[in-house]
C-alpha cells in the first residue's frame, strides 16, 4: 500500500467519524492551545520589559558626577595625589559642552535637580524646577504636546523660559493654556514655551518606573545654561549623562569622555562613573534568565492538558481497531502487510494530532491578538511556541498511536474477517 493511499484511507476514517474525531481533537487542541500560549506570553513579557528598559534610556548609559576622587585610580596613586593640594573642581556648563562636542554618544545632556517654592493661590508649594537641554526629552521619550523644546538661542544665552510637565499643567493650569504665561518658581520668573505631553511609555496599563515617571511629568524645566546661571555658583551642573548608541560604542564613549574630562579638569580625578547601562544590562540578563526557566516550567505545566489529550487518542485508537477489524482481515487478505496496517493506524494518529496542534496554534493567536488590542501592546506570537506547540503535538500522535498501530498489525486475517460472526 502506497502512503499516500494509507494517508487518504486515514483521512476518509477521520471525517467518517466525525463526532468522535472532533473529540479526540478537542483534547489536542486545549492542550497546544496552552502551551503556545503560556510560551507567547512570557516571551512578550520578556520583549516588553526590554523594550520599556531601552526607550527609559538605560541601555549603555552613563551617569558623571563630580567626585573627591575617581574610584579607579589604584591605591599607589591617590597617596601620591593626596600630598598634592588640590582643588576639587565640579562638574560645569563648560565641561557639558566640551563633552557634547568630542564625544560620539546617542545622547548627552546635563542635569541640575532642585526643590523651590511656587505660590499657588496664595500658597506656597514645593515644586521640582530642572534644568536640562532637549536631549533629556528625547532619551526619556517624552513627547511635546504643544508649544516647543528649547532653541539654541535660549540654550546658550541662559534665558528664562521653560517647560512644564503635563501633569503640572494639568494641576495648575486646569482648564487654561500657559503657553506664553510667565510663572514664579523660587526668586526668578520664567515663560511657558511647552507643555510635554502625557506619559506615553506607560499608556498600555504597564507601569514601568511609573513613580519616577510622575515625578518627571511634575516638574518645570528650564535650559541648562540658566540653571547654572542662575541655581549655582559658578556655573556648577550636578551631573552628565551619556548613553551610547548601542553596546559596541559604550566603551570607547566611557573612555572618551574620560580622557576629556582629564584633559579639561588639569588630569584631575574629580568626577566619577555611574555605569548604569552596565547594572541594567545585568538585571535584563538575570530578568531574562528567570522568565526562560519560568517558561520551562509553565511549558512542562501546560503540556499535561497536551497529554490527556494524547491519552484520549490512545483510547480512541484502541476502540477503532475492534470496530475495523473486518477492513483489517480484508485488507491483510488482498495483500496488506503488518507495516501497510501499521502505517495506516499511526497516520491517523499523527493526521488528529497535526489537526489537533493547527486548530490550538489558530485560538492561541486569536486569543492573542485580542489581548494585545485591549492592551495596546503587541505580544509577538514566536516561531518558537508554534514549532514547540506542533513538537509536542507530533510527540503525542506518536506516542499514542504507536501500541495501538502495533496491535492492529498483528492481527490475524482470518479471525479479523470472522471477528463479528
Amino acid at each position: 500500500m502506497y502512503f499516500s493511499e494509507s494517508l487518504g484511507s486515514s483521512i476518509q476514517n477521520i471525517f467518517t467519524h466525525k463526532l468522535r474525531s472532533f473529540l479526540t481533537l478537542l483534547g489536542i487542541i486545549i492542550g497546544v492551545f496552552a502551551v503556545v500560549t503560556m510560551f507567547s506570553t512570557i516571551y512578550g513579557m520578556k520583549t516588553l520589559i526590554n523594550e520599556q528598559m531601552k526607550e527609559m534610556g538605560w541601555n549603555n548609559s552613563l551617569i558623571i558626577y563630580p567626585s573627591a576622587g575617581e574610584e579607579n585610580v589604584s591605591s599607589h596613586r591617590r597617596h601620591r595625589f593626596r600630598r598634592i593640594p588640590r582643588e576639587v573642581k565640579p562638574l560645569t556648563f563648560e565641561d557639558y559642552m566640551h563633552i557634547k562636542k568630542n564625544v560620539k554618544s546617542k545622547y548627552v545632556y546635563g542635569q541640575i535637580d532642585t526643590w523651590q517654592k511656587y505660590l499657588f493661590k496664595d500658597k506656597e508649594e514645593n515644586l521640582s524646577l530642572r534644568a536640562t537641554n532637549n536631549a533629556f526629552f528625547q532619551s526619556k521619550t517624552y513627547n511635546i504636546k504643544s508649544g516647543r523644546l528649547f532653541n539654541s538661542f535660549e540654550n546658550l544665552n541662559s534665558l528664562k523660559v521653560c517647560i512644564i510637565g503635563y501633569n503640572f499643567a494639568d494641576k495648575y493650569f486646569e482648564g487654561k493654556n500657559p503657553l506664553g504665561e510667565k510663572i514664579s518658581v523660587g526668586n526668578l520668573r520664567y515663560k511657558v514655551i511647552g507643555i510635554l505631553d502625557n506619559d506615553k511609555l506607560n499608556s498600555n496599563g504597564i507601569n514601568f518606573n511609573s513613580w519616577q515617571r510622575q515625578r518627571d511629568l511634575e516638574a518645570v524645566y528650564i535650559p541648562l545654561s540658566t540653571g547654572a546661571k542662575y541655581l549655582r555658583s559658578n556655573n556648577a551642573i550636578d551631573y552628565l549623562y551619556l548613553q551610547a548608541e548601542n553596546e559596541n560604542e559604550f566603551s570607547s564613549m566611557k573612555n572618551s569622555t574620560r580622557q576629556n574630562l582629564l584633559v579639561s579638569h588639569n588630569m584631575g580625578h574629580d568626577f566619577s562613573f555611574n555605569n548604569i547601562g552596565a547594572l541594567m544590562m545585568n538585571i535584563t540578563k538575570e530578568i531574562n534568565e528567570k522568565m526562560n526557566q519560568f517558561n520551562i516550567t509553565l511549558s512542562a505545566i501546560t503540556s499535561i492538558s497536551l497529554i490527556v489529550g494524547g491519552i484520549g487518542l490512545f483510547s480512541t485508537l484502541l476502540i477503532s481497531i475492534n470496530e475495523r477489524m473486518k477492513e483489517i482481515g480484508i485488507r491483510k487478505s488482498i495483500g496488506a502487510t503488518d507495516y501497510d496496517i501499521f502505517l495506516l493506524f499511526i497516520l491517523e494518529a499523527l493526521t488528529l494530532s497535526i489537526m489537533g496542534a493547527f486548530g490550538g496554534i489558530f485560538f492561541s493567536t486569536l486569543l492573542i491578538k485580542i489581548v494585545s488590542s485591549l492592551i495596546k501592546f503587541s505580544f509577538p506570537v514566536p516561531i518558537e511556541g508554534i514549532l514547540l506547540g506542533l513538537a509536542f503535538s507530533l510527540f503525542i500522535g506518536l506516542a499514542s498511536g504507536f501500541y495501538p498501530a502495533y496491535k492492529a498489525s498483528k492481527i490475524d486475517p482470518i479471525k479479523a474477517i470472522y471477528y463479528f460472526e
